[in-house]
């Protein structure tokens, strides 16, 4: 029985750097946490997967061109809870979406609220570079 627990733990101890790249990916060093842009547009996917959901809409910008923005959020289990289901989008619903953006400028962001078709407000979980802010960033 002692041998097995030495085992246990040495192989705990051996496997523990391995979590290491998980935690980064959840990192917000991409994203520029201090400043939110609020899109309004068409969506043209919901995808409700692991390890992120996915919200596709196409927004037109002010020069009348459609740029194809990705909004990311949690995991399904986790936005359940916040509000979110697999069909609280459909494809041609008019969305609104406050985000995060990348910081290269690209059209990809992780989702801060989101106004539904019918009106409801949904909070998203956003990374924060402010530890005391993104426990609370889904709270209003």
């Amino acid at each position: 029985m002692k041998a097995n627990s030495l085992i246990l733990i040495a192989l705990s101890v051996s496997l523990s750097p391995l979590s290491l790249p998980l935690y980064a990916h959840h990192g917000s060093a991409a994203y520029d946490t201090d400043k939110r842009v609020t899109i309004k547009g068409t969506v043209t996917r919901w995808l409700w997967s692991n390890p992120h959901c996915i919200l596709q809409l196409d927004v037109t910008d002010a020069s009348n061109q459609v740029v194809h923005w990705y909004a990311e959020t949690e995991n399904p289990t986790t936005i359940t809870h916040l509000g979110l289901s697999q069909t609280s989008f459909k494809p041609g619903d008019e969305v609104t979406v406050t985000m995060i953006t990348v910081k290269n400028g690209k059209p990809l962001g992780r989702i801060a609220e989101v106004v539904l078709p019918d009106g409801r407000k949904v909070k998203g979980i956003i990374p924060s570079a402010h530890p005391a802010d993104s426990e609370d960033s889904h709270k209003e």
